[in-house]
């Protein structure tokens, strides 16, 4: 068409490399082959025509979010000639609906973040990664802290729920091994934060949060309440560090740990290869953060209970045990998420493992068999029917041996020798050894035979050893004597 500004018809389609006839073609219709096609029509009649204007329209105007297979099972169920295979149909009309007449849909807007200046924690739930420890499926969630500009992320393992102690312990976790703190700290509604009284509320932060936050120089904020998308920056990451773990998992070959420690270990490896990944955003971050306080603040609560004549406390509707020497003494506790440290007056005593509720209408027990087996030995028939006797075994084959040992010998022949199992681990320190013989000896069917057990590990502390002490003879000590005089006077006689 441009050659034909200057000349004919033939010339130009000569010069654009085609026929003559062909430029006539083109110049009496100057429109695309794709333009010149008719459009496509069905070659079936529509298995949704009857009902689509009167019946399924109506539906998605009443309800814009319901899904495709719903609404095909409620017209099949009207208009049971309808056959399944027309879901896909449904599907590519119902999207084409919603593009041109359907509701308007939320838009996310990204944000631009300063460094420095946001920093944002959330919980959230990993039991789906079915993770256990030494056996015992571990129900935990991560605290999650993540800086907004440049990603850097720090999780920490949760036992309990979303509470203050886990949120202050974890941050400041989170804040001491980043170096510095950020302007702003962002969280959702966390109970644990914000006492969620009104809309209007100002003033809607927890004594302790707030106490939390002016010991850190940082402003607390939140987003508002059931809208997930406004922590955005931390809600998308819970899904790639829960699918990164989940991949390590598999790599690992196993989903078992050892203990606690090593699990928590396991995390913090992960964590510190996704901050490697980022290494060069967060020390750009770093000198713009705010510099940390001299000290740490407290990262849990202080209760004070009293050790009752039963051999422990009950704090949170749990019984814990403690040394019977204890008991009418008032100890003051340091609650954290996953421990109890426990001091009589300024002096730690101990450091306990903490329990839950088995329910609502039912507390739980933590028991230390080294704590009441001095005063189990003297009245061994308490262990008959000792409502915390399942926790005081700590290991499944010590309870093994009571159960075998109450069907085969009594109750009384039973709970006596089962206490002095549980006093010969503790008093030769073979507790995970002595476990082991008597499994052993169980699954081939035997009794554990305690005389045998007492000789294999050795001889009672409690029995004095014969010690032989030989007296140098007072000679020695004059003949060292001599050697020391004839020294210094040969040294005397080299200086003259």
């Amino acid at each position: 068409m441009i050659y034909r500004h200057s000349k004919a018809a033939a010339a130009a389609a000569a010069k654009s490399g085609f026929s003559r006839a062909t430029g006539y073609r083109i110049e009496d219709d100057p429109r695309l082959p794709s333009q010149k096609k008719a459009p496509r029509g069905r070659r079936r009649p529509d298995p949704l025509g009857e009902v689509w204007d009167g019946e399924i329209v109506p539906i998605l105007k009443s309800a814009p979010g319901i899904r495709a297979i719903a609404v095909l099972e409620e017209i099949r169920r009207r208009h049971p000639e309808i056959g399944a295979g027309v879901r896909r149909t449904l599907e590519r009309r119902m999207r084409t609906w919603r593009a041109l007449v359907g509701p308007e849909q939320d838009v996310i807007f990204r944000q631009e973040h300063e460094p420095g200046r946001f920093g944002l924690s959330d919980f959230t739930d990993t039991s789906v990664l079915g993770v256990t420890v030494a056996g015992v499926v571990l129900g935990h969630r991560l605290y999650h802290f993540r800086l907004a500009f440049s990603g850097f992320e720090h999780a920490h393992v949760v036992l309990g729920g979303e509470s203050f102690v886990a949120l202050s312990e974890g941050l400041q976790n989170a804040l001491w091994a980043l170096g510095g703190t950020p302007r702003e700290h962002r969280s959702d509604s966390l109970s644990a934060a914000f006492c969620n009284l009104d809309r209007d509320a100002q003033e809607d932060l927890t004594l302790r949060y707030q106490a939390l936050m002016r010991h850190y120089d940082m402003m607390p904020t939140r987003n508002n309440l059931g809208v997930a998308h406004e922590n955005g920056s931390i809600e998308s990451s819970h899904g790639h560090l829960k699918k990164t773990l989940e991949d390590a998992l598999l790599l690992r070959g196993s989903r078992d740990f050892n203990d606690l420690d090593a699990y928590r270990r396991f995390v913090d490896e992960i964590v510190g290869r996704r901050n490697a990944n980022n290494r060069k955003r967060i020390e750009l971050e770093r000198p713009l953060l705010t510099a940390l306080p001299k000290r740490r603040t407290a990262d849990y609560e202080e209760k004070m209970v009293t050790v009752t004549a039963s051999g422990g406390f009950i704090l949170r509707r749990v019984f814990y045990t403690a040394p019977s020497r204890l008991i009418g003494h008032r100890l003051r506790v340091h609650l954290y998420d996953d421990r109890l440290e426990c001091f009589l007056g300024a002096t730690p005593m101990m450091t306990l493992r903490r329990g839950r509720p088995v329910s609502e209408s039912k507390g739980g027990h933590v028991v230390d068999y080294h704590h009441v087996i001095h005063a189990l030995r003297k009245k061994p028939m308490a262990l008959n029917n000792l409502v915390y006797r399942d926790q005081l075994f700590p290991r499944p084959a010590y309870a093994r041996a009571f159960e075998a040992l109450h069907q085969s010998v009594g109750d009384k022949r039973a709970c006596k020798l089962t206490v002095e199992l549980l006093a010969l681990a503790h008093d030769r320190s073979c507790e995970a050894e002595l476990a082991g013989l008597i499994g052993t000896e169980l699954d081939a069917g035997r009794l554990p035979d305690l005389a045998i057990l007492r000789e294999r590990f050795g001889p009672s502390p409690a029995s004095v050893p014969v010690i032989k002490v030989e007296f140098v003879p007072l000679s020695t000590y004059d003949e060292l004597a001599a050697v020391c005089a004839v020294k210094a006077t040969s040294n005397l006689e080299a200086v003259a």
